[in-house]
């Protein structure tokens, strides 16, 4: 059986980023494509499926530059990305916050891999006419999908998940990363023992979210500073882990997420024209979900990609003071940073 302290830090990983029973199917939704008063509007799929999105900024079809946000692990279409107005006015964004296959309103999406979530992007942008110039954020679990889909304008990537499953990355690197054992664990009981996974994590005896949340094995101190700021993960609380749909909403993100790819990213070729690039990740140097040694290599193995390093960052740098400037301002116009000493909570 597992150990109290192991499925905490599981439950945790998953925060950041579950049959020995077989559970039964899930309940059909029916959801009609309409448009809300709250400005959130549904698409219907080429699978039949409904995609949830809203947008902010400047309008759309006034918009100079359109841009997809693709939210995290436990997050969704209402996740906030700080940037300020008058920058978003003077360029003229459009933001497109969508709820990924599952999460808010969504459908879920029974045959979710990392190319069905490339899909769902570009079937969005299709939809909303936006053409080929336009351009994507992907924030920690919700990278994934961006990198399937790279015929951009440009793409940004905030502390993106690694996945261990990569065949280039090095045992020196992960042989005794504990991280890795983390997910191996968690991604062993989520493919063979859901079931028995679902009532641990539901169980009233286990710590709260809001420890979790305050956990120093996977938040630096800045991090704790936000989340006393921020509504946290409340999708992850033990009352919405009960539920069985936020449950495999989860799980399969995180199976896709960690499990085995088409394809190792680098190896991926530069899609960007004549050795250009407009392809961007932002790590910080103190993450302890993601660690930045990785992403270093990555970006080491893959020249086309801009690296942008915040020296006191953690894992939750998208709600830090000035990261949003610096990445719009990189992203559209090419402008990037001196130093990133600037960008804290």
């Amino acid at each position: 059986m597992m150990s109290t302290t192991a499925v905490v830090l599981m439950i945790g990983l998953m925060g950041m980023v579950y049959q020995a029973t077989q559970l039964t199917p899930p309940p059909q939704i029916d959801r009609k494509a309409e448009e809300h008063a709250d400005d959130c509007t549904r698409i219907r799929l080429s699978d039949g499926r409904y995609l949830a999105f809203r947008e902010k900024g400047v309008p759309r079809n006034n918009a100079k530059y359109k841009i997809i946000l693709v939210h995290g692990f436990g997050s969704s279409k209402e996740m906030n990305f700080l940037a300020p107005q008058e920058l978003i006015d003077e360029l003229g964004i459009c933001f497109l916050q969508y709820d990924r296959a599952g999460y808010g309103e969504s459908d879920p999406n029974p045959k979710r891999s990392v190319k069905s979530e490339a899909l769902d992007i570009e079937e969005l942008a299709d939809q909303l006419e936006l053409g080929s110039k336009f351009y994507v954020i992907g924030v920690s679990m919700g990278s994934y999908p961006v990198w399937s889909c790279l015929k951009l304008a440009g793409a940004a990537l905030i502390v993106p998940v690694i996945n261990y499953k990569w065949r280039s990355l090095p045992q020196s690197l992960i042989r005794d990363d504990y991280r890795r054992r983390l997910v191996q664990l968690t991604y062993l009981f989520s493919s063979y023992a859901p079931g028995l996974l679902h009532w641990w994590v539901s169980q009233q005896w286990l710590p709260s979210n809001s420890v979790l949340e305050r956990n120093p094995v996977f938040f630096n101190p800045h991090d704790i500073e936000i989340l006393k700021k921020i509504p946290g993960f409340p999708m992850l609380s033990k009352a919405k882990l009960a539920e069985r749909e936020v449950f495999d909403t989860l799980r399969h993100d995180f199976l896709v997420g960690f499990g085995d790819w088409e394809f190792d990213p680098t190896e991926l070729e530069n899609p960007f024209p004549s050795n250009t690039s407009n392809f961007h990740i932002w790590q910080g140097y103190e993450d302890r979900v993601v660690p930045f040694q990785l992403q270093r290599f990555i970006s080491g193995k893959l020249p086309w990609i801009r690296y942008h390093e915040v020296p006191e960052g953690g894992h939750l740098i998208v709600h830090y003071n000035g990261l949003g400037e610096a990445v719009l301002k990189s992203l559209l116009v090419g402008e990037d940073p001196l130093t990133l000493d600037h960008v804290k909570p």
